[in-house]
């Protein structure tokens, strides 16, 4: 009787996993599972909980989004909840800290505000979940996603073998690392070409834990024109070397990674690794987004007696939100990630993405 019982179960979750695969099929939802990780840019909750100044669930973030604040650096979705749109996914991704059932074999959100590729990049600003621990949560995902396919190891690793992964993160190893000299040693360690180098070897080494956890389609998103923030505009000020000297390390690190899709896409079987090149798509797109307003925040942030990045609660707005390219010192406004999202989902230049997009990602 138990071993029908087993067997009636893992029937129902093959309906189950045919379903989510025929959606690929019909045109609607092009992949069966999304997998998020990364910072500020993508998290959407995980940090609420968390001891740290690196949190958003308090207004006026949120202030068009649906119910409001949900920890979501932003105004309204963020990145990959405009990515998942265009994959045809609906509702909200779940973080992690409260995905739960059979959800997670939808998708999870793993992505922590201020988290890092090193452990401790951003500890300044209180806990975070780096990119190390990330991959520790989502291999319980993949334990109870196991566990919810009839313990059917083929099963689950061909599962998710189908699945989109999302990697964006870097920025902070710089934003709140290397270029806070008061907080970390790295800058003193490390020139600019040697610590690109051990960013991304690390960054390597993570992702082949991600491989083999089951992800052979990877979309990683390079680092974004982290200078021309309002937060390190303020910091800079007339100092124009300043912003070329930041401009100048994320270049390092973004050819590396290229460099790294390259390996990955030639030494490893099956694998689809692509590069969304956000710095492209981020020159190329300030003019035809509308965004007039690319230099201060639209909501307020404290400037004394250090510069902050993150909205004073409560506090005020702009009231042409459309206008802004930046929502508080470094997180873009709502209408800037549909930029974002949909042109590394569907390249409009063949800058944008490489060795082609999302779409194709999801199609191959």
């Amino acid at each position: 009787m138990v071993c029908q019982m087993k067997k009636i179960l893992l029937l129902l979750l093959l309906v189950l996993l045919v379903s989510n695969l025929q959606h690929c099929v019909n045109g609607k939802q092009q992949v069966p599972c999304f997998f998020i990780f990364g910072d500020s840019l993508s998290d959407n909750g995980n940090n609420n909980n968390l001891v740290t100044k690196a949190k958003a669930n308090y207004q006026p973030y949120g202030i068009d989004f649906p119910g409001g604040p949900t920890g979501r650096f932003t105004n309204g979705r963020n990145l990959v909840d405009i990515i998942a749109e265009h994959l045809g996914f609906n509702n909200s991704i779940p973080p992690f800290a409260t995905a739960s059932g059979q959800e997670i074999l939808k998708w999870v959100n793993y992505a922590s505000g201020a988290a890092g590729i090193r452990e401790e990049t951003g500890q300044q600003l209180g806990d975070r979940i780096s990119l190390d621990r990330q991959l520790q949560n989502h291999q319980v995902t993949v334990s109870n996603i196991k566990n919810l396919l009839g313990n059917n190891e083929s099963l689950a690793t061909a599962y998710l073998n189908k699945c989109i992964y999302s990697v964006a993160i870097g920025n902070n190893d710089y934003l709140n690392n290397y270029f806070m000299p008061q907080f970390y040693p790295t800058s003193r360690i490390y020139n600019q070409e040697q610590y690109a180098t051990v960013l991304v070897q690390q960054l390597s080494q993570q992702l082949l834990i991600l491989h083999n956890l089951g992800a052979l389609k990877v979309a990683l998103f390079g680092l974004g024109l982290l200078g021309y923030t309002p937060v390190e505009l303020t910091m800079c000020g007339t100092n124009s070397s300043c912003v070329d000297n930041i401009f100048n390390a994320i270049t390092l690190f973004n050819d590396r990674v290229v460099t790294l899709v390259n390996d990955f896409n030639n030494n490893l079987t099956n694998t689809k690794f692509i590069y969304i090149n956000t710095t492209e798509i981020t020159l190329s797109s300030s003019t035809s987004q509308g965004s007039t307003v690319t230099n201060v925040p639209c909501c307020e942030v404290l400037k004394n007696p250090q510069p902050q990045i993150q909205c004073i609660p409560l506090g005020t707005v702009c009231s042409n939100r459309s206008l802004y390219s930046f929502w508080d010192a470094v997180h873009p406004t709502e209408v800037g990630y549909l930029v974002y999202g949909a042109r590394a989902y569907r390249a409009m230049s063949p800058a944008d993405a490489y060795p082609y997009d999302i779409e194709r990602l999801a199609q191959s």
